[in-house]
């Protein structure tokens, strides 16, 4: 068999060796395999990296929930790190990464399964990576134990919402007052199935299929700054408590002392609350569902500067410069596919301050190039580690005016 050496990690966190993708693997490291197309797919370790350590969780080889198990913390962290500053160099920017903030292990409050009908019962779990092979996760490391401990339930709710050969979805978020569960791609809801769920409803706040409300033992819950957010059903919210607090500081501390605030792709309030404590703050969102929701936890709450929402499309119809010069400063927290739309109208905007929060370091490169080249100074990084052991990367940065 073939004997490679790794030298370099992926993207998606798999070594790369000579154009040959092994996964579970490390920079340095010295290893054999059968190779099928560009992958070692179950690769031996023959010289192991220094930086390699046991993973914690025993589904590890094959849930693909996970991806970097295998390698300490200091080394993942700084492969974040390089990910973001080369991501910028790229796009000719130099900059500081200020601090790495990781999640704690066992903390991640919002999580969307798969679940399968099977012969014997049901799977909910994770896919293995590649596959649409579903791995069940009776333990898992990265998950809230609140999470956790719905499975048996999740798995019976499966069994009755699942047809049998397709797949559901079941996206699952940890609140205050319970859990909230929303099922997609289930079988339509009948008499029988309301009857055969109503024993498991005790476990959850509020149960969503298919997008209609289903059942409801309290309205599920979250804190939002001084505010008491009810999420719409599946509605996104930051993965968990310690990431959304990282973020939230970074936010307040690159607005300054702005008394007037507009909060761009601004979800539920996840950002546009904490932000009203000290400023006025005009939310704008393109889903209704959430903006209703903001403006509901804004006549809730207690000891706010005046918030306001906007339901408006900023990919097709982004704020102006001129309605943005209306403010002080900006929170933008757009999708993976940053935006470039709004950052154009940004980057001629009359404004002091930019905090900028983003899921992907070659789109937020991108636009930090375009605000760049108008006279704004990008300011240090704070990388974000909220999908522990993931690939995935969030950051949140300000821009000046000089």
């Amino acid at each position: 068999m073939p004997v490679l050496t790794v030298e370099t990690l992926g993207a998606r966190g798999d070594g790369v060796a000579g154009g040959v993708y092994v996964p579970r693997s490390l920079p340095g490291e010295v290893v054999t395999g059968e190779i099928v197309g560009d992958r070692m797919p179950d690769p031996k370790i023959v010289t192991p990296s220094p930086d390699r350590v046991a993973p914690p969780c025993p589904h590890f080889r094959r849930c693909g929930g996970c991806a970097l198990q295998h390698a300490s913390d200091g080394f993942v962290a700084e492969w974040k790190v390089e990910i973001v500053r080369g991501a910028l160099a790229r796009a000719g920017i130099e900059s500081e990464v200020a601090s790495v903030e990781t999640s704690p292990p066992a903390t991640r409050r919002r999580a969307a399964l798969s679940g399968r009908k099977t012969k014997k019962g049901a799977q909910v779990g994770f896919h293995v990576r590649g596959s649409d092979e579903i791995v069940s996760i009776p333990e898992c490391h990265v998950l809230h134990p609140a999470l956790l401990a719905a499975l048996p339930s999740l798995e019976a709710i499966t069994r009755m919402a699942a047809a049998r050969g397709t797949e559901i979805t079941l996206q699952l978020t940890r609140t205050e007052t319970g859990l909230d569960l929303a099922l997609d791609g289930a079988k339509p809801l009948d008499r029988a199935a309301m009857s055969a769920l109503a024993p498991l409803a005790a476990g959850f706040a509020r149960i969503t299929w298919n997008g209609e409300p289903a059942l409801q033992q309290l309205p599920p819950r979250l804190t939002l700054g001084r505010a008491p957010v009810t999420p719409p059903p599946g509605a996104f919210l930051q993965a968990t408590e310690a990431g959304e607090a990282a973020l939230v500081a970074r936010v307040r501390d690159g607005l300054g002392a702005a008394t007037a605030v507009v909060d761009l792709f601004a979800g539920m309030g996840t950002f546009t609350f904490p932000a009203a404590e000290r400023a006025r703050v005009h939310a704008v969102e393109g889903d209704p569902a959430l903006i209703a929701a903001l403006e509901q936890g804004a006549r809730q709450a207690q000891g706010l500067k005046p918030v306001t929402g906007q339901v408006r499309d900023l990919f097709r119809d982004p704020l102006t410069a001129a309605e943005l010069s209306r403010y002080e400063a900006v929170i933008i927290d757009p999708p993976r596919a940053g935006a470039a739309a709004q950052v154009a109208e940004l980057a001629r905007a009359d404004l002091s301050r930019i905090a900028y929060v983003s899921c992907n370091p070659a789109t937020f490169a991108r636009d930090a190039a375009m605000l760049t080249e108008a006279g704004w100074r990008l300011g240090p990084v704070t990388v974000v580690d909220q999908f522990r052991w993931s690939a995935h990367i969030e950051l949140a940065a300000t821009f000046e005016r000089p």
